[in-house]
């Protein structure tokens, strides 16, 4: 981005006519349980974005399985971008998300060196309510707290800021009864880490809301929320960051991003629930991809 992101009414891309911007998607792909790639292609491609998948890892299934296979994709990805280069893609913003191994960090930064005008989307997909997942090391949790630095836009859960910050985790950091003042304190930490929007995820009190906080690098904050439903799913964090991607590509405003993203995972929340065994599968979007087209009307 080449200008300051001051107020919740400025886009933070800006589309131009018929031009279908190109996003590499930095994610592992998962077999079964809808997340990462399996939801950032749709979501984008419904946007009108042109997807290039960059794989960090294969995962029969997402982790909440027991017995999941997983293989890590960090030998092939040097080569897999150079031939990138060689061809002369152009990429207009990178988002990356769960990544399988710290070295990966160094290949998302050469992604940034190949393409310096392009967007980065970090969404640190490592914990959730106060656990690391079964996946991440100490130094790839590290590792991913670099990319804070000079994201344009990072996307972390409470546990995950907490991580970022070199805060300790545990149950406390859950997501329930944080207060706007400690939210606010959170966000100006990750914008002091060189991130220049933050989007604090997540936000659960005894009130019946989910809340999101956003903060920007010109002193923004505000908050957005949606009902708190009664189940949780897999999934829903990179649905809800590929939606708040698919809206800036279109060329929404933030705080429009921002809010099209909660009302449209909580809505996507409740056609799972009428899927079977859904607590399990994923987070059921298929049917709503209109809405996201809609964006660009």
């Amino acid at each position: 981005m080449s200008n300051e992101i001051t107020s919740p009414d400025q886009p933070l891309y800006q589309r131009e006519g018929a031009y279908i911007p190109r996003v590499a998607a930095v994610h592992d792909m998962c077999g079964y349980g809808k997340c990462s790639l399996g939801v950032a292609i749709p979501v984008l491609s419904a946007a009108g974005c042109d997807v290039c998948p960059v794989p960090t890892s294969l995962f029969s299934s997402h982790t909440a399985f027991p017995g999941w296979y997983m293989h890590d994709t960090t030998e092939m990805l040097s080569d897999y971008l150079q031939a990138w280069k060689n061809i002369g893609v152009d990429i207009d913003a990178v988002y990356s998300g769960f990544l399988g191994a710290p070295e990966q960090v160094d290949r998302i930064r050469d992604l940034y060196a190949m393409y310096p005008s392009a967007l980065r989307v970090v969404d640190p997909v490592m914990a959730d309510h106060g656990k690391v997942y079964p996946t991440y090391t100490p130094e790839l949790c590290a590792a991913m707290a670099d990319l804070a630095d000079g994201a344009d836009i990072l996307t972390p859960n409470l546990t995950e800021a907490a991580i970022i910050l070199g805060e300790p985790i545990g149950d406390d950091w859950a997501g329930e009864n944080i207060s706007d003042e400690q939210a606010h304190r959170l966000v100006d930490g990750l914008l002091a880490k060189g991130t220049r929007t933050v989007v604090l995820k997540g936000i659960q009190r005894e009130d019946g809301k989910i809340r999101n906080f956003v903060g920007t690098e010109g002193g923004a904050f505000f908050e957005v929320g949606n009902e708190l439903l009664p189940y949780m799913l897999h999934g829903t964090g990179d649905l809800y960051c590929s939606c708040l991607l698919a809206a800036v590509m279109a060329g929404r405003t933030l705080k429009e991003s921002v809010v099209f993203a909660g009302d449209f995972v909580h809505d996507a929340m409740l056609v799972s629930s009428q899927q079977p065994q859904f607590r399990d599968r994923g987070v059921s979007f298929e049917t709503m991809l209109g809405r996201v087209s809609d964006l660009l009307k």
